[in-house]
């Protein structure tokens, strides 16, 4: 579903602050993948995303996503294939529009757009059928501001607008990061069910290492913009917190918090 080809990224080259963010990354992930990807500051994990995404175009390499080389593809061009949720819960929802009208705005990317205005009663029910299982209460505020909900409500509206039509691969990050261990739970909780019930091919960039060790088949370190250390499968079942972290001391990538 994704395939990373030896893909490299330098910020400012030729200067005093030039950082090579990737080095020659090559990552594989098959359809159904749900990879977590941890690493310190600087080690290349947002990075990551922004190539998959294409808010950043490499230097060099390829990738590859779903079939299609998209390494030039600008990012306006790539969201029909792309889903994202950012660690701060006020990006990817429109603060002043309505929660049934950030939902449209995402059921409708990738249409042909016409001139009706409004939502259709269709679409306002299946907004509150799929508002009604995140259990959350938001069904009935469908006409709130999405500016008036907490961070973990806004979290949940933009996994559902990023989940919506389904797409090739779901970007991860650290979007739990903000929240209360309460709602970082509970956003999980959502986050898992809506990977599992459309079978989305997912990148998620975590510094919770209790969470890097229980969710997704497949767990990948970077340090300075390399892969340094990859598990899967039940290897990755058996690792606990504490041999991950001796895994972060051994390979020099710097240990937070």
């Amino acid at each position: 579903m994704l395939a990373l080809n030896q893909v490299d990224l330098t910020f400012n080259a030729g200067t005093v602050n030039e950082v090579r963010a990737l080095k020659r990354l090559s990552l594989l992930l098959e359809e159904g993948d749900f990879v977590v990807v941890v690493g310190g500051n600087g080690s290349g994990k947002s990075t990551l995303l922004n190539v998959v995404s294409g808010s950043h175009l490499p230097d060099a390499g390829k990738v590859v996503l779903d079939s299609k080389d998209v390494t030039w593809m600008p990012e306006y061009s790539r969201a029909q294939y792309v889903g994202r949720v950012f660690q701060d819960p006020m990006r990817g929802t429109a603060p002043d529009m309505t929660i049934e009208e950030n939902l449209a705005l995402a059921h409708r990317r990738g249409k042909t757009r016409t001139l009706r205005r409004g939502i259709a009663p269709s679409e306002r029910g299946d907004f509150r059928t799929l508002l009604a299982r995140l259990d959350l209460g938001l069904e009935d505020r469908l006409n709130t501001k999405v500016g008036m909900l907490s961070g973990g409500q806004r979290q949940a509206i933009t996994l559902l607008m990023a989940t919506l039509q389904d797409p090739r691969i779901l970007l991860l990050d650290e979007h739990t990061a903000a929240l209360d261990p309460k709602t970082a739970a509970r956003v999980l909780e959502i986050s898992v069910a809506l990977i599992q019930e459309h079978y989305l091919t997912t990148l998620m960039v975590t510094h919770n290492m209790g969470d890097a060790i229980a969710y997704g088949n497949r767990l990948v370190m970077l340090r300075e913009g390399e892969v340094v250390f990859e598990a899967s499968g039940e290897n990755k079942k058996k690792l606990s917190v504490a041999e991950l972290v001796n895994k972060f001391i051994s390979e020099g990538v710097e240990v937070l918090a």
